[in-house]
């Protein structure tokens, strides 16, 4: 067993110390234990996972937000069990309300008999279909990385991707990956995350997202991760550190911070970036609110008359996040920007939801809302790529603050930070890898 009991049980000395046991943390300790080193994960939660965790609530599991897992990242394939954790996947499109009337899109090569569909989908004219579809080729090219840099509203503005294709469909996606709808996301970073999609189908683990974290920590050493335990503060001394917590000091080699970005400035003494906040409602509904032919896609609202910005039928695409037999409620998500957990910004989705799925809403059960005020990193223009790991003083720091605002981000920090303790520590060629 990976995690601890109940009762921390820290260790006096270890080699190294993870202080956050997220996605970046847990991929860290991963390659330290791999290379032979004595980890030690602090996590001041009851539970690994960071921001990527799940509950149970009224007979649902629930994501905490909603998150959903792109096999298409190197990084996932590198380290993670797929198959063990049973993806389900999301129908690779999306389904888009204008005028009381819903219109699906799916991408033909992964839906070949949608391609007359997509032929005739509504939203555009044919020249605006061609500059999205060239636009969105582009981005699969390695040279558009290499482009300069500026935000992604003024990239489609050059890509010639106007009309209501774009204000419709484009721009409300955009801004449910991205946190933010104003376009002031580098464009150079949407490239990178409209490849993921074209590379992989995302999807949820049929125990939830947060069976994603527990895989990554059963794959550590036992006692590895201590849970309930937060760090304080650090001294550096000549020849260890020590890592105070509020179970003890544990004496260490090396430590690298892998907490959110709010959580590591104050460790560590760097400067907080910009984040964007995200609010999710989940709902039970009576049954789906959207027909078996567009049930497992992510929804948007073209029309833009409320605050979500992406929703779907979670249970339609994991029918195990119904935990009950017997059970045919409908699990619903709402994604809103911003901290909006309140009863009127929760009245407003409800409405909201009515005018997207097209069916009354009224007697929907909020189940929990989430508000996190810092799901995600800002990335405005220039993307300058991967931030350093290594501190000096042998600190390191991990996180999707330091790499990019992806799961693939938060787990190649991880890996950066691992390579670059094992340099310092000696125990990794100066040019490997």
């Amino acid at each position: 067993m990976t995690i601890a009991p109940l009762v921390p049980q820290l260790p006096s000395s270890a080699d190294v110390a993870v202080i956050g046991a997220g996605l970046a943390g847990l991929a860290c300790a991963r390659h330290l234990t791999a290379a032979g080193l004595h980890v030690v994960v602090v996590e001041a939660q009851d539970r690994v996972g960071g921001r990527v965790r799940s509950e149970e609530v009224d007979g649902f599991r629930v994501d905490r937000g909603f998150q959903v897992l792109n096999p298409g990242y190197p990084e996932v394939r590198e380290l993670l069990d797929l198959k063990a954790l049973r993806l389900q996947h999301f129908d690779a499109g999306i389904a888009v309300q204008r005028g009381g009337a819903v219109a699906a899109l799916r991408d033909p090569r992964r839906h070949p008999a949608a391609l007359l569909q997509a032929l005739r989908f509504p939203l555009g004219t044919a020249a605006e279909k061609a500059a999205a579809v060239r636009w969105v080729l582009g981005t699969a090219s390695a040279g558009a990385l290499k482009q300069r840099d500026r935000s992604w509203r003024e990239e489609l503005d050059a890509a010639g991707v106007r009309g209501e294709l774009r204000s419709s469909l484009i721009e409300p996606f955009l801004a449910g990956v991205l946190g933010e709808d104003d376009g002031s996301t580098s464009a150079r970073f949407v490239d990178l995350i409209v490849r993921s999609f074209l590379r992989g189908t995302p999807g949820l683990p049929a125990a939830g997202m947060g069976a994603v974290p527990e895989q990554l920590a059963a794959s550590l050493p036992a006692g590895t991760v201590v849970t309930g335990v937060s760090a304080e503060h650090q001294f550096i001394g000549p020849r260890e550190h020590v890592v105070q917590t509020a179970g003890g000091g544990v004496g260490v080699r090396a430590t690298v911070v892998a907490t959110d970005p709010v959580s590591a400035a104050h460790l560590v003494g760097l400067e907080a970036p910009a984040v964007h906040p995200l609010t999710t409602f989940w709902f039970a509904a009576p049954d789906s609110p959207a027909p078996a032919s567009r049930a497992r896609l992510i929804h948007v609202d073209g029309d833009r008359t409320g605050p979500v910005v992406t929703t779907s039928v979670v249970s339609e695409v994991a029918p195990g996040y119904v935990l009950r037999r017997g059970d045919h409620r409908a699990l619903v998500s709402a994604l809103v920007l911003g901290e909006r957990g309140g009863a009127e910004s929760q009245e407003q989705a409800r409405r909201h939801l009515s005018r997207i799925y097209g069916v009354d809403t009224r007697g929907w059960e909020l189940l929990t809302a989430h508000v996190v005020p810092a799901a995600l990193p800002a990335l405005p223009p220039p993307f300058a790529g991967p931030r350093p790991v290594a501190l000096g003083e042998r600190i390191y720091v991990c996180g999707d603050h330091r790499d990019n605002a992806s799961q693939q981000g938060a787990l190649v920090s991880g890996r950066r930070a691992a390579v670059a303790v094992l340099r310092a520590l000696g125990a990794l060629p100066a040019r490997a890898r």
